[in-house]
């Protein structure tokens, strides 16, 4: 690109051109010495290429506003574009879709930014100060994989430090602490209060390092030091589509395929619209990365709400963990307003909204844990970051939603069989997914499928908002996409829900 010049370049410019291009017209050479020439053309055509030094130069100032001030659009492999994300420390990098983790560290670089980046693909943490790195280490261990444990990868900060914590988790001491996210640190070798070091197969999800690494990045960093963990299943596998998308009722429809971040169709992108339970998502999130989920959990009166069915009364009492079933299968209003509670309503939403901002979730907000207000919205391509953020690093989530068994050592409440709203009939494969219905969303839904595209067993993700029947239209985009790819159903077996 040319460099920016001056009005003052530009003219100069301008009269070396005419020297090239007018032989016939004179100029005065640099002394005081009077030439006779012929003056009137001199005259004419400087006036010319005066203004059109100038016309040169504002275009070019335009031009440079535009590209400076104004956001780039970022290419999805779609072809679609999503604006920059703002977050309250660090820079505001631009955040492609389903390359937020990338996009974020190169930005960070970029800028000079000082920030921690746990890689937990590779095991490593690092610390960069002002984009350059000054301290690489080992992670010893992560929360395991599936688990509600599981270390959640996003954009977070140091919330606090302390040199010695005793977790109530575990019942263990850990040295040398950098609290990242509600339940999970950044911490040196964990030990029994007799002094005997934690088995090197136990984990509680957090970021484990050796004490001497721990100690030595715990004095590098500070409070609101932005921490990116990060992890390459979020990368593109490479599989390839091109579909021209169906016709539907609904205000916005998306399909994309998890594993190779590819939208295979969508409609009305950029519509900021209410969600409707679909929140209960974020609820589920938050709930199991700021809460005890071991504990016992007393249903108050305060909870009660209008819900599909109220299988929960006050008084009952049952682990934190229960609560995730009739939360996710049965979309409990309830469940969720007893998360809410115990940690207060407005701190629990603010969390909510804080881990959506960390996942890049730029046009998202929630008002409520149960998605009832209809001040809960979000668009398909924040949704869409969620799905492939809950598959890849909290599959338990969708375990749940799905009515498959989750492993756990927890006490779970004997509901019986429950209720699940979340499959959508005449469809097999399904691997997680929520739906919502309210007058203002109409209805809702994100749902997960297994399907054969060209041989090979994908996951595709159906995100459909302000439906007027979201089973009709997620069989629609189904079928649809059956059509286009040769794509034959994956058969799973039979679930019975909260068994």
């Amino acid at each position: 690109m040319d460099t920016l010049q001056t009005p003052q370049q530009s003219i100069s410019k301008s009269v070396d051109m005419m020297k090239q291009h007018s032989p016939s017209v004179q100029f005065a050479p640099q002394s005081c010495r009077p030439v006779k020439v012929r003056r009137w053309p001199y005259i004419v055509a400087s006036i010319l290429f005066f203004f059109f030094g100038i016309a040169v130069t504002m275009l070019a100032l335009f031009y440079n506003e535009q590209t400076t001030s104004a956001s780039p659009p970022i290419l999805l492999q779609s072809g679609t574009t999503t604006a920059s994300a703002a977050f309250e420390y660090g820079p505001q990098p631009q955040l492609a879709q389903l390359s937020f983790f990338e996009l974020t560290l190169a930005s960070f670089k970029e800028q000079k930014q000082s920030f921690i980046e746990a890689d937990l693909s590779t095991m490593k943490i690092r610390y960069y100060d002002k984009g350059e790195i000054t301290f690489e280490a080992p992670i010893l261990t992560k929360g395991k994989e599936g688990s509600w444990w599981e270390t959640p990868a996003g954009l977070y900060s140091v919330e606090s430090t302390s040199e010695s914590h005793f977790s109530s988790f575990g019942k263990v001491y850990t040295p040398w602490n950098l609290v990242f996210q509600g339940n999970f640190f950044i911490h040196g070798w964990p030990y029994y209060p007799d002094g005997t070091p934690v088995s090197s197969v136990y984990s509680g999800g957090c970021i484990r390092l050796s004490d001497v690494d721990a100690e030595k990045l715990f004095r590098l960093v500070n409070t609101k030091t932005p921490v990116l963990v990060y992890e390459k299943d979020y990368t593109s596998d490479g599989f390839s589509y091109s579909v021209t998308p169906p016709t539907l009722d609904a205000k916005a429809y998306l399909v994309a395929d998890i594993e190779s971040n590819t939208i295979l169709m969508q409609s009305g992108e950029k519509q900021i619209l209410p969600i409707a339970s679909v929140t209960k998502l974020m609820t589920a999130l938050v709930a199991s990365e700021y809460i005890n989920l071991d504990k016992d959990v007393t249903i108050p009166q305060s909870a009660m709400a209008t819900t599909s069915i109220t299988r929960l009364t006050p008084g009952m009492t049952m682990s934190g963990y229960s609560l995730l079933l009739p939360l996710l299968l049965e979309s409990s209003n309830i469940a969720a307003n007893t998360y809410a509670s115990i940690l207060g309503k407005d701190r629990f939403v603010q969390l909510m909204n804080k881990k959506a901002a960390s996942l890049g979730m730029e046009s998202t907000t929630y008002t409520d844990a149960s998605g009832s207000d209809s001040g809960n919205v979000s668009t398909l391509s924040d949704l869409l970051r969620l799905s492939t953020y809950i598959y890849n690093n909290r599959s338990f989530v969708y375990k749940i939603s799905s009515g498959e068994k989750v492993s756990t050592a927890y006490n779970v409440y004997p509901f019986g069989t429950l209720s699940n709203f979340n499959p959508v009939p005449g469809l097999t494969g399904f691997v997680g997914g929520k739906v919502g219905k309210t007058t203002a969303a109409k209805e809702t839904i994100i749902s997960l499928y297994k399907m054969n595209v060209k041989g090979v067993e994908r996951t595709i993700a159906f995100i459909v908002l302000g439906s007027n029947d979201n089973y009709a239209d997620v069989q629609k985009l189904y079928k649809y996409t059956v059509s286009q790819y040769g794509a034959t159903p994956v058969v799973t077996a039979t679930i019975t829900p909260g068994s």
